[in-house]
């Protein structure tokens, strides 16, 4: 059977070895790998709310700030040091916890996760920004009366539907927060 050639300057070929070398670099590193990937795509998402908060507020005819680079900065360094490896880690544990194996493991495992890794990482993210920040404890108490309560709510209403995916469907290797 005649094996069909794919064209270089085809995109799809350059995405597939782009998702090869990224496996192999995931089975090779996966700390690594995850660590810089979370960082890439929590310094992407810092950027693109800011981008949305400044036409927001152009819209309203309302002065918007400048990007914030050093904001950007800030949630890259936590995704490289903080996301990507306690996520490694967490996900492995979790699977040691509950395995597939177990009854009930999905809405187990999604408990664990949204009861109590999310809580206790959405506070690790409010005291790690405070000290990237520059702040002092008294900030950081007031940032959290303010908005812990409204920030871990509204986590467990945007990502608990992708949680349950990531947790029960991807591969525990593939698994990122």
């Amino acid at each position: 059977m005649p094996v069909q050639s794919v064209v270089i300057r085809d995109p799809a070929f350059h995405s597939r070895l782009l998702l090869q070398q990224y496996l192999y670099l995931l089975k090779r590193y996966p700390i690594l790998t995850k660590s810089f990937t979370s960082g890439i795509l929590s310094a992407l998402g810092n950027l693109l709310s800011q981008v949305l908060e400044k036409r927001a507020k152009a819209k309203r005819g309302c002065q918007a700030k400048d990007i914030d680079t050093f904001g950007i900065a800030r949630f890259a360094v936590y995704g490289v040091c903080v996301t990507g490896p306690i996520s490694h880690y967490f996900y492995q544990l979790l699977e040691l916890l509950v395995p597939s194996s177990a009854p009930c493991c999905m809405v187990k495992r999604l408990l664990l996760d949204r009861l109590v890794f999310a809580p206790a990482f959405l506070l690790l993210f409010f005291v790690v920004m405070n000290i990237l920040e520059g702040n002092k404890w008294p900030a950081l108490q007031a940032k959290l009366r303010v908005s812990y309560w409204p920030a871990l709510i509204m986590n467990w209403k945007v990502w608990t539907p992708f949680q349950f995916i990531n947790i029960n469907f991807v591969p525990v290797q593939g698994q990122a927060k």
